[in-house]
């Protein structure tokens, strides 16, 4: 396998030597030290947000459980304003009706005992734990080389769409310890402290997958979202020349690693799904994350990367 810098010279082998040459090196060095400089004392690595609260409706981690990445909300994001610019609705009310419904649908289908998840429900659950960075600039790079996107076009979308993930991260995990809403396993032995006499507490319920950081807004979702919004914004929802395809980099998922999707909404729709059958989130979560994430790329797409001069 080649290393970065036997691909940075090999591409190098390419450009004639010259005066245009060195501007090119000059111009690259130049961007980069300024995002480098731009990004000094921007958060990264900060002081954890989160404060402990044990009332009802309060994350709690599972044992030795901790979030690696708790400064992420507090990082002084690429694009959006304020790293809390695209504030998610709060969760419902434990009283409410929605919160009830939300509650024993994952409770039922979350669980990793579930005997009413389905085997490829399980799969699928477990195939979406892989980075959606990673997936989602897969699928933009098999697009950018389908319809032959050039390198000006191609460099916009491939900006635009990590800046916008990246901003969504920022304001999801900044979403995360605001509300520190509780994870399913921790509402659903709690239950009896929700107010509500539908739904019935389990002491001994787990989630198929765990994460260890508050539920409210869903990361995956975010992330997702943002990244799709900028790939639409290029290539429409269903892509010229048929189907796209993800690679998974979850362990044992328990199938393909590759899968193919023919638009766009077919994943967004089967992520809202994914983190539900996982035991992870409640569906407003996902919900939530989906609309962050759009809200970040749009707010993006309409203020950078736009055409200049002639």
């Amino acid at each position: 396998m080649s290393t970065l810098a036997t691909e940075y010279a090999a591409s190098l082998t390419a450009v004639a030597d010259g005066s245009f040459e060195t501007q090119g090196f000059k111009i690259g060095h130049a961007a980069a030290a300024a995002m480098i400089n731009a990004s000094v004392n921007d958060g990264r690595f900060g002081p954890s947000q989160w404060v402990p609260n044990p009332a009802p409706g309060h994350w709690q981690p599972l044992a030795g459980a901790l979030d690696p990445t708790p400064w992420v909300g507090g990082v002084r994001p690429f694009l959006i304003q304020s790293s809390s610019q695209f504030r998610s609705a709060p969760p419902p009310a434990l009283n409410s009706a929605q919160w009830a419904a939300e509650f024993n649908e994952v409770k039922s289908l979350g669980s990793i005992t579930s005997a009413t998840r389905t085997a490829t429900q399980t799969y699928i659950a477990r195939w979406w734990q892989s980075a959606p960075v990673h997936s989602w600039n897969e699928v933009a790079r098999q697009l950018i080389a389908r319809i032959d996107l050039d390198a000006a076009d191609s460099a916009r979308l491939l900006a635009l769409q990590n800046l916008s993930g990246a901003d969504a991260a920022i304001n999801c995990w900044n979403d995360k310890y605001h509300f520190d809403f509780w994870r399913p396993w921790n509402a659903i032995p709690r239950a009896l402290e929700d107010g509500r006499d539908d739904t019935t507490p389990d002491a001994t319920w787990a989630a198929l997958i765990t994460a260890p950081y508050p539920g409210h807004s869903s990361g995956h979702n975010c992330l997702d979202g943002a990244h799709v919004a900028v790939l639409r914004m290029f290539f429409g929802d269903d892509p010229t020349g048929g189907s796209f395809q993800i690679t998974s980099f979850a362990l044992n998922p328990g199938g393909p690693a590759v899968r193919p999707f023919d638009t766009f909404s077919q994943p967004l729709a089967e992520l809202i799904e994914a983190r539900i059958w996982a035991g992870l989130h409640f569906r407003f979560e996902d919900v939530a994350g989906q609309r962050l994430g759009l809200n970040v790329a749009n707010y993006g797409a309409a203020n950078y990367f736009q055409p200049v001069g002639n």
